[in-house]
């Protein structure tokens, strides 16, 4: 099973026909004029297509200038981009070699959907092929501000890129914004409202928060009842609360405030001892790459210190795991928390917030305590919403949350339940299509070559999808 991204656009491609095209997750070493070799399957109504990538060019294009360079700009971390002239060029490179391929394989008339910061310039690839059709876009990180993409040396040559799509879609109306900023005061691009205008044509922005596919979602939580491993997490607890953290290890989930948080409350309210105790799952990630070898060494050791200064012998504060679940036995695991806590510095949408509410027990619900920062806090109002940053702030909101009446738990889950219900993957699938006014065949989607699962621990990979 997948999760995150992955999990939110399966329903999609299953329901819909479309055919999701991407990376195997594997490399090869291409021989000059080599055809790609595309494996297909079919999923649902849909089909799943991928290829291997090229070797000679993989590492500085994933590793180096997607996720050393454009993740930690994307994410308002600019003392963290490395910036290598040699990782653009294979960005660069991977993206041409999936224009040939995607070309070769949809076809002039197939309409395509890209999405995220792997492929930012994609749609000019396939423009130089002769593609004519309408090429959409999707970020699912957030867009920063003008001052800080600034920094990256190659940004007026990814802005201009883009301009190639029809339209392009972001998380929230700042994200939007920001990009819009940066096409008027930085490149000077002229254009009216949310339309830009180049010698591709006309590019509009338009704000799509995605959603999930909640119903689906409340069912797994409540089979999930049966899951074994759901049973002994129940079992375990012995009456006591749980609070439940579920996240990538990545430095924009705010892991190391949330653990000062915890720590934070334990000493402020030693009488919680043996009353509540936190599961965090942190699945690595991006292990090649030193930033994030080091986080997990960091947050590893100050869950250590945690438990040696609060913990009891029968009793562990906090549970650290570095492995990934499906996504049906997360589903009982939320509903089995009293408190679902996700507190991202910076993050496009985040799903695990939307999974939370729709797994919860409608009679007692749980509560989410969510950062303000995470997209999702614009949909999901009725959160306990914190500054990650406000250490002393996140410990109050979980004890505001761990007292707080049935009456109160039930409206607050019932409006946000009602949001996801309103806002689903399926809604967010159509009214993307819509706006890019695609026929009702020849879809062909776009995934990045990362959209693995933190839930599966599976390697990371990423798909495409054509009608």
């Amino acid at each position: 099973m997948t999760g995150g991204l992955a999990a939110a656009l399966l329903p999609a491609v299953k329901k819909s026909g479309v055919v999701w095209f991407g990376s195997s997750g594997r490399q090869r070493k291409l021989m000059p004029g080599a055809a790609p070799l595309v494996q297909v399957e079919t999923y649902g109504r849909g089909t799943i297509a991928t290829i291997d990538l090229p070797e000679q060019s993989y590492a500085g294009f994933y590793e180096g200038f997607a996720n050393s360079t454009l993740w930690p700009l994307l994410h308002s971390r600019a003392d963290l981009s490395r910036v290598s002239g040699m990782d653009f060029a294979d960005y660069c490179e991977v993206n041409a070699y999936m224009a040939r391929t995607l070309a070769a394989f949809g076809g002039a008339d197939s309409t395509f959907w890209i999405h995220d910061y792997h492929f930012l310039p994609l749609a000019r690839e396939l423009r130089k092929l002769g593609i004519t059709r309408q090429i959409g876009f999707f970020l699912h990180t957030p867009w920063p501000r003008r001052r800080v993409i600034a920094k990256l040396p190659q940004f007026r040559e990814l802005a201009e890129a883009m301009l190639a799509y029809d339209l392009i879609g972001f998380q929230t109306d700042q994200d939007r914004d920001n990009f819009a900023d940066l096409l008027r005061n930085e490149l000077c691009v002229a254009g009216t409202g949310l339309t830009f205008r180049s010698h591709y044509g006309a590019c509009r922005l338009a704000t799509f928060p995605i959603g999930i596919d909640a119903q689906e979602f409340a069912a797994h939580a409540q089979r999930a009842a049966e899951d074994p491993e759901v049973q002994r997490l129940r079992a375990s607890l012995g009456g006591s609360n749980l609070v439940i953290g579920v996240d990538r290890v990545d430095y924009s989930k705010g892991l190391v405030p949330r653990i000062q948080a915890f720590d934070r409350l334990l000493t402020q309210h030693p009488d919680l001892k043996y009353r509540l105790s936190m599961l965090q799952i942190a699945v690595p990630s991006r292990t090649g790459i030193d930033t994030y070898r080091d986080l997990q060494c960091e947050v590893a050791e100050m869950v250590g210190e945690v438990n040696g200064r609060h913990g009891e012998i029968d009793w562990t504060p906090i549970r650290y795991l570095n492995k990934a679940f499906c996504q049906s036995t997360l589903a009982g695991f939320y509903r089995s928390s009293a408190i679902g806590l996700v507190t991202p510095l910076q993050d496009g949408m985040n799903l695990v917030a939307k999974e939370y509410v729709a797994a919860q027990n409608p009679e007692s619900p749980g509560v989410l305590v969510l950062s303000k920062f995470a997209g999702a806090a614009r949909e999901l109002d009725a959160a306990l919403l914190v500054d990650p940053n406000d250490v002393d702030g996140v410990a109050r909101q979980i004890v505001r949350a761990l007292v707080m009446p049935r009456t109160e738990r039930r409206a607050r889950w019932q409006h946000m339940m009602d949001t996801l219900l309103q806002h689903s993957i399926h809604t967010w699938f159509s009214e993307f299509l819509q706006e890019l006014k695609a026929p009702q065949q020849n879809v062909l989607a776009m995934a990045p070559a990362k959209v693995a699962s933190m839930h599966t621990g599976a390697r990371d990979r990423g798909f495409a999808a054509h009608h």
